[in-house]
C-alpha cells in the first residue's frame, strides 16, 4: 500500500471548509484529513502552510492543452463539442475521453445536434455510453425551439445536463461587441446585451417544462442573472457559469481594437460586470471556468471584426479567481465550490472535494505568490489573454492526479 501524508497544509474543501492539518492519501484515494496520525511508512509532503485543495475541474474548454492545464492546477476538463471533427459520434467521443489519461481526465461534452447545426438530434445515448458526461450546443444557440425541447427531453431521460450557449442567434449574428458607447466609438458590429436574456428566458422555460438539467455555460448580464435567480427559486434545475474575464473586465478593455479582448459572449458594460460579481456573491453563479480557447497570431493579429473570439484562460484561472477572495467577494471554500465541486457535480463525476473516499486529485498553491501575466510567458499553445501585463497573486506549485504527481 502506498501512503502519502500531506502535512502542515492549509486544507481547503468546499464541504468541510478551511482548516489546518494533514491530509492522508492511500493508494491514490483520500482517507482522512485534519489531526491525522501519520504512519511510519508514509511519504511526507510538507506543504509549508500553503493551500492544499481539490484540483480544478474546468468546465468547457475548446482545446486540450496539457501544459496550460498543469500550470493552472487543472486535473479534469470538460471538452466542448466544437472540435474537428465535431463530437457527435461515439468513436470520436471515446477517443477524446481516453487520450489524456492517466495525467489528465477529459470529460467530453457531446454535440446535441449533428454537426452542431441545430437541426437534427445527434446520437446522444450512444455518445453517452461512449464516455460523454453531458451534451452541449457548442459555441452557438439552437434557434429552433422544437429542436431544443427535444434535446432537453432526451438529455433528461439520459440523466445528463445540457450545456447551452446563451445568445439569441438572430440578434447576435455578425456582432463582435456589446451595443454601447465603446462599440459605437470603435465602429464595431454590435448586439444588444438583451440577446443573452432572450436566449436564457427561452431555455429556462423549456427546462422548466421538460424537467431537464440545464447548465448555461456563460452568463454575463444583469437581466439574465435575474431570470436565473427567479428560476432557481421556482425549482428549475438550472446552473450557470462565467469566466474571470467577465468578472474583471468590461467592454472598455476592447478599446484600441485589442483583439485579445474579443470574446464570446463579448465583454459587457460596467453595470453588467458589477451584476456578475453580485451573482457570484449571492450564489446565482455556480461555476467559474477558464473558457480556454487559445488562438495564435494568424487568428488574433487581424482587424477586430475578422479576428477569432476566445482567450487562453487555463493558466490564469486560479490566480484571477483568488482575487475574488482577496476582495472579500467570497471565501476560499466557496471559491473551490465554483472551481471544482460544482463543475464536477454538473458533469456527474466524483471529484472536487477533500472528502474521504475521493480520488486524490490535489493542487498545492501559494495564494500570495505575486507574478505578472504575460502573453509571451504563458505555456499555453498561444498566449492570447486580455489580462496581458496584469499583476496577480496565486501560483500553482504542484499537482496530483489520483495521488500521482503530474510533472
Amino acid at each position: 500500500m502506498s501512503r502519502i501524508a500531506f502535512i502542515n497544509a492549509r486544507l481547503v474543501c468546499p464541504t468541510a471548509g478551511v482548516s489546518h492539518g494533514t491530509l492522508m492519501v492511500e493508494d491514490g484515494v483520500i482517507r482522512a484529513s485534519g489531526a491525522v496520525e501519520v504512519p511510519g511508512d508514509a511519504v511526507q509532503v510538507d506543504c509549508g502552510g500553503r493551500l492544499l485543495a481539490p484540483a480544478l475541474v474546468d468546465l468547457g474548454v475548446f482545446a486540450i492543452d496539457r501544459a496550460a492545464f498543469r500550470a493552472g492546477g487543472i486535473a479534469r476538463v470538460a471538452l466542448m463539442p466544437d472540435t474537428t471533427p465535431v463530437l457527435d459520434e461515439p468513436g470520436i467521443v471515446q477517443r477524446s475521453a481516453l487520450i489524456g489519461k492517466p495525467d489528465l481526465w477529459i470529460h467530453p461534452i457531446s454535440a446535441a445536434t449533428r454537426g452542431l447545426a441545430g437541426k437534427e438530434l445527434a446520437e446522444m445515448a450512444i455518445c453517452r455510453s461512449a464516455g460523454a458526461r453531458a451534451v452541449g450546443t457548442g459555441r452557438g444557440w439552437i434557434a429552433d425551439s422544437s429542436v431544443m425541447r427535444r434535446v432537453l427531453l432526451y438529455a433528461r431521460d439520459l440523466d445528463c445536463a445540457v450545456i447551452a450557449h446563451a445568445e439569441d442567434g438572430g440578434l447576435a449574428r455578425g456582432a463582435v461587441a456589446t451595443s454601447g458607447e465603446t462599440a459605437t466609438r470603435l465602429g464595431l458590429p454590435a448586439a444588444p446585451a438583451l440577446a443573452e436574456a432572450l436566449a436564457v428566458a427561452r431555455d429556462l422555460m423549456l427546462a422548466e417544462e421538460t424537467g431537464a438539467r440545464l447548465h448555461l455555460r456563460q452568463v454575463t448580464t444583469a437581466a439574465a442573472f435575474d431570470l436565473i435567480r427567479a428560476a432557481k427559486q421556482r425549482g428549475v434545475r438550472v446552473t450557470c457559469g462565467i469566466t474571470p474575464a467577465h468578472l474583471h473586465l468590461s467592454d472598455i478593455a476592447t478599446s484600441g481594437f485589442r483583439t485579445f479582448a474579443h470574446l464570446s459572449p463579448p465583454l459587457r458594460d460596467e453595470a453588467d460586470r458589477q451584476a456578475a460579481l453580485a451573482a457570484v456573491r449571492d450564489g446565482t453563479i455556480d461555476v467559474i471556468a477558464s473558457g480556454h480557447d487559445p488562438h495564435g497570431a494568424e487568428s488574433k493579429r487581424l482587424p477586430f471584426t475578422d479576428s477569432s473570439a476566445g482567450m487562453a484562460g487555463a493558466e490564469t484561472l486560479l490566480a484571477l479567481s483568488l482575487g475574488l477572495v482577496r476582495d472579500e467577494v467570497i471565501g476560499l471554500d466557496r471559491l473551490w465550490s465554483l472551481l471544482a465541486a460544482n463543475p464536477a457535480r454538473v458533469l456527474g463525476v466524483d471529484a472536487g472535494t477533500l472528502e474521504s473516499g475521493m480520488a486524490a486529485d490535489l493542487v498545492l498553491a501559494d495564494a500570495d505568490a505575486p507574478w505578472r501575466i504575460g502573453t509571451d510567458t504563458l505555456v499555453a499553445r498561444a498566449g492570447n489573454t486580455p489580462f496581458d501585463g496584469m499583476p496577480v497573486q496565486g501560483r500553482v506549485l504542484r499537482l496530483w492526479k489520483g495521488g500521482r504527481e503530474i510533472g
